[in-house]
């Protein structure tokens, strides 16, 4: 094979920051306040950039207001860093301990690394103390791309504009549509099965007077429940309204297990005695019917039906075999 096909290089250690998503942030290691310290944006996983984002910030912009800010000399004068202009550009200035030199908090974030002045406010810093203006200059007109990283910035703090929130709401929406729809079903087949009426009719299409016991009881719910006829509407999908044969089948299965469970309960680890008979149903198909008998806590004989098991053959090995596999289903 390795004619054909060559062999992979191993791949790289996966929980490195860098390397898969999988691998979770020690944040206080890769999250530092002072920016020139910090790791750039694109050297992050992809799929960790968002999270590495909320988390710069949630703590904000890196402004130290209690430091001395050192003099440098520039054009024959000694420059420093202003601290009001922490206050006239408060929502993006950041400055530098370590590198004494002022950053862009947004333009980090979000802007890329092709775009002009990405170097001087995000990679080296700048330390222009003397031209003012230059800090007027980067942010620019209302479209500027120092406007357009402070945008995105507004729109990650708003988590109810995000699009998992939205997706989070519909599926929230149609779990809670779906938990109506089974509600309406199952209350319909309960009161059905309590009363031993049948579910089917001969027609159920809807322009049928008399579509059966389950989706008449069914309509007559949806009328009288305002939440049920509200996901039942003319907009809601024909394909989820749990009404098939199928989806009845199930429900009543469900009834069943509670009741032989509820059987089981009563009886306990106490002895009991099996009633085996044959009956027939209207097709001539032999049915075995199983019956447990038994003495409850109260000394009360009781005799409780647990199921009724087609068999292909009707001599002892055949049924005994059935029995036995009826009886295992019970545990």
């Amino acid at each position: 094979m390795e004619r054909f096909y060559k062999r992979k290089a191993p791949e790289p250690n996966s929980n490195a920051i860098g390397g898969s998503p999988k691998g979770d942030i020690n944040w206080e290691e890769e999250i530092k306040y002072d920016p020139g310290l910090r790791k750039l944006i694109d050297e992050y996983h992809p799929n960790q950039r968002e999270r590495v984002r909320r988390k710069y910030l949630q703590n904000g912009p890196s402004q130290p207001r209690t430091c001395s800010f050192p003099c440098s000399e520039i054009g024959g004068n000694l420059r420093r860093f202003i601290l009001e202009w922490f206050d006239e550009f408060g929502s993006w200035l950041e400055y530098s301990e370590s590198k004494d030199k002022a950053y862009c908090f947004c333009c980090f974030l979000f802007r890329d690394k092709k775009d002009p002045g990405y170097d001087a406010f995000v990679v080296t810093g700048w330390n222009g103390y003397h031209r003012k203006e230059r800090l007027k200059l980067h942010v620019g007109n209302v479209g500027s791309l120092h406007n357009k990283a402070m945008k995105k910035c507004d729109d990650l703090l708003k988590t109810k504009q995000h699009i998992n929130v939205a997706f989070r709401s519909q599926s929230e929406a149609g779990k809670k549509a779906y938990l109506t729809h089974l509600n309406g079903s199952i209350n319909v087949a309960r009161i059905l099965v309590k009363q031993g009426l049948s579910f089917r009719g001969h027609d159920e299409s809807e322009k049928s007077y008399n579509k059966g016991n389950f989706r008449e009881f069914r309509d007559y719910t949806t009328e009288q429940n305002p939440e049920l006829r509200k996901v039942t509407g003319k907009n809601a999908s024909a394909n989820s309204l749990l009404v098939a044969p199928e989806i009845q089948r199930d429900i009543v299965k469900c009834f069943a297990n509670e009741i032989l469970h509820s059987i089981l309960e009563e009886l306990g680890a106490d002895v009991f005695s099996l009633l085996v008979d044959e009956s027939r149903d209207v097709s001539w198909k032999e049915q075995m019917a199983i019956v447990l008998r038994y003495v409850d806590q109260c000394g009360i004989v009781k005799e409780r039906f647990v199921g009724l098991v087609y068999v292909a053959e009707t001599t002892s090995f055949p049924s005994s075999l059935l029995l036995m596999s009826c009886l295992q289903n019970l545990n």
